[in-house]
């Protein structure tokens, strides 16, 4: 008799099908760079500077560049956009003022952070001049003139120049790491080219595109600066657009890592989204106020 042993093979185990892990993408963020220069120009409507044959130099960077297509400034007239730039707040809204802001501002940020600044004001009277409007400088374009840091440190006086310092500056790549540019009343757009305001936005426009191609174009073909380093070039509000209480207004941003040829999307920013910009782009971390919360302008870089 004979007898056989069976052998229960037990089933294969299947493993259940692996999912591969969700992962949630890096939140878009500002390049650090070494240089930021801002520039200034005055009272014109986003229209009349965006695609206009008054203004073909700076309709050129774009091509190099980007540019916010729904940029508003923050109020009228020019004093509050001034400080919302370099404060996070507008502080007042009469072009006559003659406080003192003691408020957190980028002066205050920077030096916290050990980062250099100066400002670069045509027709300044001299080194460290806080006082009043010697036109074509006038003071209301120039918010550092305000800061309580400034006043009350002739050393950080020292840092407003006038405007003649910048080529020299440029040139022996000395330049600190933030640049505010204020060109006078007479290349900036808002007054005629020889004074006054008896002549169309036409002329003032081309004298303003001319004054760019002149003095900023050196930086924008500066080696040093290309390498690292970010230009914005903004106005300070419409000539007479109210929309978010401003008014549209052009700004064009060149640099390293910005994205050649953008045109940014519908979110909108404004003169609070500059500040924010104009720090992170440096590693300064502290935004003062409002420009905390500022939309941030990421989505112009790579």
């Amino acid at each position: 008799m004979s007898s056989s042993t069976s052998t229960n093979t037990p089933p294969p185990v299947t493993q259940p099908p692996t999912t591969p892990p969700t992962t949630t993408p890096p939140a878009p963020v500002i390049p650090v760079v070494t240089h930021v220069a801002i520039v200034v120009l005055e009272n014109t409507n986003f229209a009349d500077a965006n695609n206009s044959a008054n203004m073909p130099y700076l309709n050129s960077l774009l091509s190099r560049g980007a540019l916010a297509t729904s940029y508003f400034a923050d109020g009228h007239p020019s004093i509050p956009n001034y400080f919302t730039m370099t404060v996070g707040l507008p502080e007042t809204f009469n072009d006559a003022f003659s406080g003192t802001v003691s408020d957190d501002n980028v002066v205050r940020e920077l030096g916290a952070a050990g980062k250099s600044w100066k400002v670069y004001a045509e027709s300044l009277p001299s080194t460290g001049y806080l006082g009043g409007d010697v036109s074509p400088y006038v003071k209301h374009h120039n918010p550092f003139v305000y800061l309580s840091d400034v006043q009350q440190s002739s050393t950080l006086a020292q840092n407003i120049v006038n405007f003649s310092q910048f080529s020299s500056d440029l040139a022996t790549n000395v330049l600190p790491n933030y640049s505010f540019i204020v060109p006078n009343i007479l290349d900036d757009a808002h007054d005629c080219p020889a004074g006054g305001s008896n002549c169309n936005i036409t002329t003032r426009l081309q004298q303003a595109d001319t004054w760019l191609r002149n003095n900023i174009d050196p930086l924008v073909n500066n080696a040093n600066f290309n390498q690292s380093g970010l230009l914005i070039i903004t106005f300070d509000e419409s000539e007479n657009d109210i929309t978010n209480v401003g008014g549209k207004v052009m700004t064009v941003l060149l640099g390293t890592h910005v994205k050649a040829g953008f045109t940014g999307s519908a979110a909108t920013y404004d003169h609070r989204s500059l500040l924010d910009l104009s720090l992170k782009s440096l590693n300064v971390m502290t935004v003062p106020n409002r420009a905390a919360q500022a939309p941030e302008m990421t989505e112009f870089f790579q």
